[in-house]
């Protein structure tokens, strides 16, 4: 009989392959032939399901967005509220730990080459809507709003919105930062700055709670 080829466990091998090699030599060492040697498959085994750099890139990208949304969910369902709430959500944005170093490594390289790369085109917008999302879906947690029916839509009233947006360019410079200087800005610096904009800058005033981290 033919043999039964598991496509979705193949999948998975071959994302585990290459977050290891990203980790080790960047997403530009991770190349198909690299993910194939990790991966302890033939260049024409992987080549079946990626034949290029580029597209092996855009699964790269994929794979980071289900396991970020995975994470997240968790979070929303965990039933905690506030800053609690809002500082884990945006600690997943963060290179805080050896994963989510190596997401940060493929989401800007991703960003990078979409600028010329018809394939990764849309992920300019796509990572600019999710990541406009999540702070709003941030915002109102740091607010202790009731949770948001659809977090694409922009907040009312509009100074709300204005928060959100402050937040974004906040958080996306403190990602940039501590992904190009780690030995500036070690996991709990980072984890203090985020937790210090939230509750001056985000939360109402007199709301000045601890807003925790996302190892409790």
């Amino acid at each position: 009989m033919p043999k039964v080829v598991n496509h979705e466990q193949r999948r998975q091998q071959i994302a585990e392959a290459l977050w290891r090699v990203v980790e080790r030599a960047g997403i530009e060492g991770a190349t198909v032939r690299a993910v194939a040697d990790e991966a302890g498959w033939s260049m024409g085994a992987l080549r079946y399901y990626f034949d290029s750099h580029q597209r092996l890139l855009r699964f790269a990208v994929d794979v980071l967005v289900e396991r970020v949304l995975a994470r997240l969910q968790r979070h929303i369902d965990s039933g905690v509220t506030g800053l609690v709430l809002a500082q884990r959500l945006l600690e997943e944005l963060l290179p805080l730990d050896a994963d989510r170093g190596v997401e940060v490594t493929v989401w800007l390289a991703a960003l990078e080459r979409s600028r010329t790369e018809p394939d990764l085109a849309r992920l300019r917008r796509e990572s600019w809507d999710g990541t406009r999302a999540l702070c709003r879906l941030a915002t109102a947690a740091a607010q202790e709003l009731p949770r948001l029916a659809d977090p694409h839509t922009p907040l009312r009233p509009s100074s709300r919105e204005d928060t959100a947006a402050h937040l974004h360019v906040f958080v996306d410079g403190l990602t940039l930062h501590a992904s190009r200087y780690p030995e500036q800005n070690p996991p709990e610096a980072v984890r203090a700055a985020l937790a210090h904009y939230l509750a001056t800058a985000v939360a109402p005033r007199g709301q000045a709670g601890d807003s925790g981290s996302s190892t409790a």
